[in-house]
């Protein structure tokens, strides 16, 4: 089993990353130390999240040397335009204090200021010719909107970062990522957004099909997602502050699900999205300021 995923330019992604989301800035430098000791060497962050500082003292801390770790974070729609893009990119990196990003992309499609959208990729492309970011990508677009993209865009996204889990699968999006050699990188692999936000879903944790298959392997059910995952050659980021469950979610490598593990997992999909719908994001509900580095 590949530790790694090879990008559409060529660049090694590390397959399993540590996410940050909803990490509160005060609790995110020692979750990303624990990470880092723990063995991860992506961490996934967002301008939106408020916390890219306190991921970036996090990895100093570790002693780490930079050219280990892939950090990727994520323009937030108030920024999206050329410039407004390109100062974007200034501030994540004054907040995380490094030079250059591994991954940045777009944290939504602006279905109703798509040309903002096209503008804010424009700036990335420039900032991948420029040698700031290693590779850029997008999050949360669906079928239409990497299509509307890719008529105007000059680079394919390496990544398109969306939410998959057994009760959301995404099954059209994932194919539409294969069909143009994007990643899928999955957000709330382990569906942990089925349980802290009212998504009409019990947990995913709690699931029967899940729990037998993880008594098989004497594995937690959170592990046997995270492998459905990486088996069907997905990226995935879980997230958690407490140390023995990002070691939980690290020990993953070891193991293998049978084809028909796998099919059994994937026909728990329920269609129903536990996030908000991509057509609802609008400047008007969701846009807000991300502060200056």
């Amino acid at each position: 089993m590949t530790t790694s995923l090879t990008l559409s330019n060529g660049i090694g992604m590390p397959a399993l990353g540590f996410g940050v989301f909803q990490t509160p800035p005060e609790e995110t430098v020692a979750a990303v130390e624990t990470a880092l000791r723990t063995g991860y060497r992506h961490i996934d962050t967002a301008a939106a999240y408020g916390n890219e500082r306190e991921v970036g003292e996090g990895i100093r801390r570790s002693g780490l040397d930079r050219a280990d770790i892939f950090i990727e974070t994520k323009v937030w729609i108030s920024d999206y335009g050329y410039d407004e893009t390109l100062h974007a990119f200034d501030k994540s990196a004054g907040k995380l204090g490094v030079e250059q990003i591994d991954l940045l992309i777009l944290h939504q499609a602006l279905p109703s200021r798509f040309d903002l959208t096209l503008d804010a990729y424009r700036a990335l492309e420039k900032l991948l010719a420029d040698g700031r970011v290693r590779a850029i990508g997008v999050s949360n677009f669906m079928r239409d909107h990497l299509e509307r993209l890719l008529k105007t865009a000059s680079v394919v996204p390496a990544v398109n970062q969306i939410e998959v889990h057994p009760y959301f699968r995404q099954s059209d999006v994932l194919a539409a990522d294969a069909e143009h050699g994007i990643v899928s990188q999955a957000w709330s692999p382990i569906g942990g957004i089925t349980f802290y936000r009212d998504s009409g879903h019990t947990s995913t944790l709690q699931d029967p099909a899940i729990a037998r298959i993880a008594e098989a392997h004497g594995r937690t059910p959170a592990q046997v997602m995270l492998r459905w995952g990486l088996q069907q050659g997905r990226s995935v980021i879980p997230k958690s502050t407490r140390p023995e469950r990002i070691a939980e979610n690290f020990a993953v490598f070891d193991f293998d699900l049978a084809a028909d593990e796998l099919a059994a997992i994937d026909a728990l999909d329920t269609g129903v999205r536990g996030g908000p719908e991509p057509e609802d994001i609008t400047l008007e509900t969701f846009g807000r300021d991300i502060p200056e580095a």
